[in-house]
């Protein structure tokens, strides 16, 4: 545990026997847990108990888990943890769009869920800011890591933790080819070294909010199959190459 302060985790789902295990074990990890089996009530318990984890399954009757999770963003930066059907890559992707900071598949092992509730925490301690700089990429990109501000044609564009930190990573080594592999241990912690598909996921949603043609990156370039680089912003920019420009995630 990163703290002598036990961390609180709130687990909703409606199915009480999971709640039960999932609880039971947490609990001798040394967490301090807590139950809700609805939506509604999960969000009354976030206001009443400060969890610093929710972890929260999709498929629950009334209120599910993406309205929840809608509702939860609105209130509280609480990192939360999906719960998904195997197979359900749509899920996992919605879940993360809207919010959720992990997933874990059912049926799963409480070992691994375990290890899951503990980097999604261990991300969530890490300072909420990064080395202070101040980037101008060129005269429609501005990176202000001093005012944590990203800025697209002057105007400042909203970035989830996740996507700051993967962008500053990114921009810090400019023409140099960052593996996913490396970006995933910066970014998500060395426990999701194989997890490829959150480093593409997220591309696509610093590619939709700063570039000026997503399908046609020129800032965030792939170097297929092996990673990602950011464009040489210390050079002119008809040094990148065309065939780096036009590939894309």
């Amino acid at each position: 545990m990163p703290s002598d302060v036990p961390r609180r985790i709130l687990v909703v789902d409606d199915e009480p026997h999971l709640v039960r295990a999932v609880s039971m074990y947490l609990e001798l990890q040394g967490y301090v847990v807590f139950g809700a089996s609805s939506g509604e009530e999960a969000l009354q318990a976030i206001r009443d108990k400060l969890p610093d984890l929710v972890i929260l399954d999709v498929l629950m009757p009334g209120m599910d888990g993406f309205e929840t999770l809608q509702e939860i963003r609105r209130v509280s930066n609480v990192p939360v943890i999906m719960l998904t059907a195997r197979g359900e890559e749509e899920q996992k992707v919605r879940g993360l769009a809207l919010g959720a900071d992990d997933y874990v598949t059912k049926p799963f092992g409480q070992k691994e869920l375990a290890a899951r509730v503990q980097a999604v925490l261990r991300r969530a301690e890490q300072p909420a800011t990064l080395p202070k700089t101040r980037i101008v990429v060129d005269e429609e990109l501005t990176l202000d890591f001093d005012r944590g501000e990203v800025l697209v044609r002057g105007q400042p564009v909203r970035l989830t933790a996740t996507e700051y930190r993967l962008l500053y990573h990114l921009a810090a080594n400019p023409g140099r080819l960052m593996p996913t592999e490396t970006l995933l241990a910066k970014v998500w912690g060395y426990e999701y070294r194989q997890e490829d598909h959150y480093v593409r996921l997220y591309i696509s949603y610093l590619r939709q909010k700063i570039e000026p043609d997503p399908a046609h990156p020129k800032y965030i370039l792939t170097v297929p199959g092996l990673g990602y680089k950011f464009v040489d912003y210390r050079r002119p920019a008809a040094s990148a190459t065309p065939s780096s420009q036009g590939s894309h995630a």
